[in-house]
């Protein structure tokens, strides 16, 4: 009894209820652990009953809380009211104005900072954030497009999808079918050296994006590389117009790894050869000053990764820590060049990152880009080296068994500690979000039932035994809200799978869209049958599937079926398998059919596929998105759960239904593609159903069928 209740005064679970009505408690050692990970001893009994009584006598003592919490238009802005008599506040503003005493009604948005002084000497000083009640929301009803862009080669890419072919793709889709947004996957750091994971949900840094994105050509310096140099230039863009052309020819993979060789190499030249004009140098200085230590640590890192490794936890004793490493770099003229050489690439990845944010906008979307941030970063990486404090040593983010995964699942990220982000105010949760809203018109947050609770794995132990650890997140959605404002900023959250009782209510009064995925809006609770347009949600992103799911024509054919049973991840009977999927596709397409969504039949996948965007305009969501690789009828999935090297996750590019690769250029000149984004555009332009304005430049002349 004595540990519960240490444990809940952590946020620590001790049970958790899988299901309605079911009951599971946590073991005692998985307890002790996670307490342990927060800083408390809790492996006796004597050391439990102590750490109580700390506990107790720390709350009776404290003044104020480390963050405080007040939202304009909703709270009053008052001080704490269970403040001793005669206690003098003091407010100082981020903007330096100093208010005194209970004069919080003139506070603006932003984070504060209060000191307290209490009649008998005791003081305490806290962080004040104060938000909007809200997130921003749409301005109008929208449609876009999600894809993973390291799958979008053009002809110009070097292997992979870059910010090149993300500026393209957003100025064609809002310029030419009224497109409202471009979701893409996580553009993060990823862990450096290979063979690197290609994942990109398991980055090493969440803060800066990865340079392995950069359009190179479009680097203002690479025109003035010096002649002596061109020769190895050229060699380099040979070797990537062969990268290339195997994804694009020969069937090959997408080779980040080597991707980002034949990059390096040729940003060393451009970098190492030519000297930035004097604007160009006054906005690098610009970008260096404002991104502060965060971007020096950052850097840092891949230098010292280049010469140790990426796994920091082996590195010499010294360079374990960023302030002794940073010492380090100073010593050394070579390696503090190197630092300076990965700052530079984060600066062009930051501009190119604006620029196609500005061809969004140009192109007349209402949203823009939708960036994406994944759930943690990987526990040897460049996140987790700087922030040490503020990540659970030991412990890693998962979920719990549940009706899908009787094991449970890992996810060998280490999650923040809840009581360091609120004795920062917050400050890394603040820095991430900021970073990531620079150049973002929306952020999808994955897993965003992570602001409530995470499922912590103890190193070492199954995924059955872990336990919940709660945040606040009524701090955690403050300082979204103070975030995405500042950004002008939509939030959506992917709340998939099984969440809290209220968390979908809460993120949705503090106007955080959710995800809603076609084939899982099925009555659960009722009759099991698909949920009727009409009684959709509102504030979501509707889609047909994600990129952990299969295309939509994997899943009207079954093919989905048979690729899981082919990889060994489902073992029931094949057959009766494909047979309950193939029911279930029939239910969905006889209630297109009654819907008047499918005139023409049953049969046609290309149709099933317009009825299906079709049913998706007709539900009251306020986002809808189309999966591109549905657009040409692509059958593979991005990602499938479960495996590993079994299957190529994360490699795969765009392709047309018989599996052959589509280049950018012959995507978006297909009638296929037109054809759905032409219904699309329709339904969600009043301007455009009214007057059918563009419809004779939708398939451009010359366009080929795919």
């Amino acid at each position: 009894m004595t540990l519960a209740r240490l444990a809940a005064r952590h946020g620590v679970a001790t049970e958790y209820s899988p299901s309605a009505g079911v009951t599971v408690s946590v073991p005692d050692a998985a307890v002790v652990a996670v307490l342990g990970a927060l800083g408390v001893d809790a492996t006796t009994p004597e050391a439990v009953d102590a750490a109580l009584a700390a506990a107790e006598r720390a709350e009776r003592e404290r003044l104020l809380p480390p963050t405080l919490v007040r939202r304009r238009g909703e709270d009053a802005l008052h001080p704490p009211a269970d403040l001793p008599p005669d206690t003098r506040l003091r407010v100082t503003t981020e903007e330096g104005a100093v208010l005194a005493g209970d004069d919080w009604e003139r506070l603006p948005l932003g984070v504060h900072t209060v000191e307290a002084t209490a009649p008998d000497g005791r003081a305490a000083t806290s962080t004040l954030i104060v938000s909007p009640a809200r997130v921003p929301g749409p301005d109008r009803r929208a449609y876009g497009l999600l894809v993973q862009l390291y799958s979008l080669l053009s002809t110009r890419s070097w292997g992979m999808g870059d910010l090149g072919d993300l500026r393209e793709l957003a100025a064609w889709a809002g310029r030419t079918h009224g497109a409202g947004f471009v979701q893409v996957n996580p553009l993060h750091a990823g862990v450096p050296g290979a063979p690197s994971d290609p994942s990109p949900y398991r980055p090493s840094s969440r803060r800066f994006p990865d340079p392995v994105h950069l359009r190179i050509e479009s680097v203002p310096e690479y025109a003035h590389v010096d002649p002596g140099h061109r020769d190895a230039l050229d060699r380099i863009l040979a070797e990537a117009a062969e990268l290339r052309e195997r994804v694009l020819g020969k069937g090959a993979l997408i080779d980040r790894d080597a991707v980002w060789d034949v990059k390096r190499r040729a940003l060393e030249l451009v970098v190492g050869s030519v000297e930035l004009g004097p604007g160009r140098r006054a906005d690098y200085h610009d970008f260096l000053a404002e991104r502060g230590r965060a971007l020096e640590d950052h850097a840092t890192y891949q230098a010292l990764a280049e010469q140790h490794g990426p796994h920091w936890r082996g590195w010499p004793e010294e360079l374990r820590e960023p302030r002794s490493a940073e010492r380090a770099v100073l010593a050394d003229p070579a390696l503090a060049a190197r630092v300076d050489f990965h700052c530079r690439l984060a600066w062009l990845t930051d501009r190119q990152l604006a620029e196609a944010a500005e061809a969004a906008r140009e192109a007349g979307m209402a949203v823009g880009i939708v960036h994406d941030l994944a759930v943690g970063v990987h526990p040897e990486g460049s996140d987790a080296w700087a922030q040490q404090d503020a990540l659970a040593a030991g412990m890693s983010v998962g979920a719990p068994p549940d009706a899908f995964n009787a094991r449970g699942q890992d996810w060998g990220l280490p999650p923040w500690r809840p009581d360091a982000l609120a004795a920062s105010g917050y400050a890394p949760y603040r820095g991430l979000l900021r970073e990531l809203l620079r150049h973002a018109g929306a952020l999808r947050i994955d897993h965003v039932m992570g602001l409530f609770r995470l499922w912590w794995v103890p190193e070492g132990s199954e995924p059955t035994e872990g336990t919940y650890v709660r945040y606040d997140a009524d701090a955690m959605l403050a300082v979204l809200a103070l975030e995405a404002h500042r950004a002008g900023a939509l939030v959506i959250g992917e709340d998939l799978g099984t969440v809290e009782p209220g968390v979908r209510e809460e993120l949705s009064r503090r106007g955080v869209f959710g995800t809603s995925v076609l084939w899982f809006e099925r009555d659960w609770a009722g009759s099991g049958r698909p949920v009727p347009p009409e009684r959709w949600r509102a504030e979501c992103v509707a889609t047909a599937t994600t990129h952990d799911l299969p295309p939509t024509a994997a899943r009207l054919s079954g093919d989905h079926v048979a690729l899981r049973h082919r990889l060994g991840l489902l073992d029931g009977d094949p057959e009766r398998d494909r047979a309950a999927d193939a029911a279930e596709t029939t239910e969905w397409l006889g209630l297109f059919q009654r819907l008047g969504l499918l005139p023409e039949g049953a049969g046609d996948e290309q149709a099933e596929i317009l009825a299906v965007h079709r049913f998706l305009l007709g539900t009251p969501a306020r986002m809808v998105g189309v999966w591109l690789p549905d657009a040409v009828g692509d059958r593979r999935p991005q990602n499938l759960p479960g495996t590993w090297d079994e299957y190529p996750n994360w490699r795969l590019p765009i392709a047309d239904p018989d599996g052959q690769p589509l280049t950018l250029e012959r995507l978006t000149a297909s009638p296929r593609v037109h054809a759905l984004l032409r219904e699309l555009r329709v339904r969600t332009d009043p301007e455009e159903a009214r007057t059918g304005r563009g419809s004779a430049r939708t398939v451009p002349p010359g366009a080929r069928p795919v």
